[in-house]
């Protein structure tokens, strides 16, 4: 396993206290970011909120910070928030899509065009 999968795996034991499900799969995780210096690596995560008022910001990134601080390899982690995009509930996955009630999301990649234009 490589270092950005155990730190996805970890972000899966990370919850949000007042939604019942990990961060990684609400869709809160926008970026992991992991720069290797003299055999070890810093890591930043860039994060959202559900809401720009949500106050407990600060310690889902404590808990990140905790859960990547088992990782030996690991000197130094930085979690910023952010709300560029704001968070929306199409980030999430359908697991967590599914245990909070929400129908999956559809994939339109597949979808045929049709022709609106008249000859």
């Amino acid at each position: 396993m490589n270092t950005k999968e155990e730190i996805i795996e970890l972000l899966k034991t990370c919850y949000d206290p007042e939604i019942p499900i990990d961060l990684w799969n609400l869709g809160l995780i926008y970026e992991i970011d992991i720069k290797e210096e003299d055999k070890v690596q810093n890591v930043k995560i860039v994060m959202s909120l559900t809401t720009p008022g949500c106050s407990m910001g600060q310690q889902m990134a404590d808990d990140i910070k905790e859960k990547i601080k088992t990782l030996n390899h690991i000197q130094k982690t930085q979690v910023e928030v952010t709300f560029d995009p704001p968070w929306k509930p199409e980030m999430m996955t359908d697991l967590a899509r599914e245990k909070l009630g929400f129908d999956p999301v559809v994939s339109q990649k597949n979808e045929q065009k049709v022709n609106l234009e008249w000859e």
